[in-house]
C-alpha cells in the first residue's frame, strides 16, 4: 500500500473535500496503486481479481452511510483505466463521492479514464458526486475521459452531482441510462474550461419504465479559447417525463455547442430540452461594480454564482 504525498493529500481535498480520513468505507487510489481502505459491516469493497479496479457492494437496507473512493496522479506520463461497479441494495439510502484530481508538473501526458457502473436496486436512493480537478505547470496535458452506466431498478432515484470547474485540459464525459418503472434520476453537471481546454460531456438516459424521469441540467462557462460540447439525449420509451437543459456563459474567443435531444417512442413519454448560450450582461458587471469591485471581481463574482 503506497503512502500519500502532500500533493496527493490535497488533491483529494480538492476532489472529495476530504482534509482526514473519512468514517465509513472508503478507496483512496495514487498513481495506480492502493493507498487506503476501509469497509464497514454494510459495504464492502473488493478489488477486482484482474487487478482492473473494485467492486462496491451496499447491502439492502443501508441507510446514511458513505462511500469515497478518490483517484489521484501526480506523476507524469501515468496513464490508467480503471473499473469500478457498484451493487446497491434495495431500499438502502446511500451517497458514494468520487472524483479524480491530477497534478502533472511534467513534459508528458497524464491520464485516468474511469468507468462506473452502477446497479441500483429497488427502491433504493443514491446520492453520487463525481469532481475533476487538474493542477501543475508542467507542460504535459491532464486528461479524464470518465463512463458512468447507470441500471435503475423500480422506484429507485440517484441524483448526480458532476463538477469540473479547473485545470484539466482535456475531457471526455459519457453518461448513460437505463430507468424502470418509477424510476427516478436528476443530473446537475457544472464545467468550467480555460485556456485551450476541450470538454465534451454526452448523456443518454432512456427511460424505459411508466412512471420514470429524468432532469438532466448542465451550467457552464467557456473563457478564452477553450471549446466545449454538450451533446445530451433522452429517450421516452414509456408514460413517462423527461427534461433535458444547457445553460451556459461564454467569453473571451470561447466555442460552445449544445445539442439536446429527444427521442419519443411512446405516445405518453413527455419531453422537453432547453439551451441558452450568452455573454455577461453589462447591467449585471455595472451593478457590482457600484458595490466597490471592480471588474474583474464583478465577472468572477458572477461566475460564481452562477456555478453555485
Amino acid at each position: 500500500m503506497v503512502e500519500l504525498t502532500e500533493i496527493q493529500k490535497r488533491l483529494i481535498a480538492e476532489v472529495a473535500d476530504l482534509h482526514q480520513v473519512p468514517l465509513g468505507a472508503y478507496n483512496f487510489r495514487a498513481n495506480g496503486g492502493l493507498a487506503g481502505r476501509n469497509t464497514t459491516a454494510n459495504i464492502d469493497i473488493q478489488s477486482k481479481p484482474d487487478g482492473s479496479g473494485i467492486d462496491i457492494r451496499i447491502k439492502p437496507g443501508t441507510k446514511n452511510e458513505s462511500v469515497h473512493i478518490p483517484v489521484v496522479l501526480s506523476e507524469t506520463g501515468l496513464k490508467e483505466t480503471v473499473y469500478n461497479d457498484f451493487f446497491i441494495g434495495a431500499d438502502s439510502d446511500v451517497t458514494i463521492v468520487a472524483g479524480c484530481g491530477i497534478d502533472n508538473c511534467g513534459s508528458q501526458d497524464s491520464e485516468h479514464d474511469g468507468i462506473h457502473r452502477f446497479f441500483v436496486e429497488k427502491g433504493a436512493k443514491v446520492k453520487y458526486v463525481e469532481k475533476h480537478y487538474g493542477s501543475g505547470d508542467g507542460l504535459g496535458k491532464r486528461i479524464l475521459n470518465p463512463v458512468t452506466e447507470v441500471y435503475m431498478d423500480e422506484d429507485s432515484s440517484m441524483e448526480m452531482e458532476m463538477v469540473q470547474i479547473k485545470g484539466v485540459d482535456s475531457t471526455e464525459r459519457t453518461t448513460l441510462a437505463e430507468l424502470k418503472k418509477g424510476a427516478s434520476l436528476v443530473v446537475r453537471e457544472r464545467l468550467m474550461t480555460h485556456g485551450e481546454q476541450k470538454a465534451l460531456s454526452v448523456y443518454k438516459v432512456t427511460l424505459y419504465g411508466d412512471g420514470s424521469s429524468a432532469d438532466v441540467v448542465s451550467r457552464s462557462v467557456a473563457r478564452d479559447d477553450s471549446y466545449q460540447k454538450f451533446d445530451a439525449c433522452i429517450i421516452g420509451a414509456a408514460s413517462c417525463k423527461g427534461h433535458t437543459e444547457c445553460d451556459s456563459i461564454i467569453m473571451d474567443r470561447g466555442t460552445i455547442l449544445a445539442v439536446p435531444s429527444l427521442e419519443a417512442r411512446s405516445v405518453d413519454a413527455a419531453l422537453v430540452h432547453e439551451a441558452a448560450i450568452g455573454k455577461i450582461a453589462g447591467e449585471q458587471i455595472t451593478k457590482l461594480m457600484t458595490l466597490g469591485l471592480d471588474e474583474h471581481e464583478a465577472e468572477e463574482e458572477i461566475i460564481n454564482g452562477f456555478l453555485a
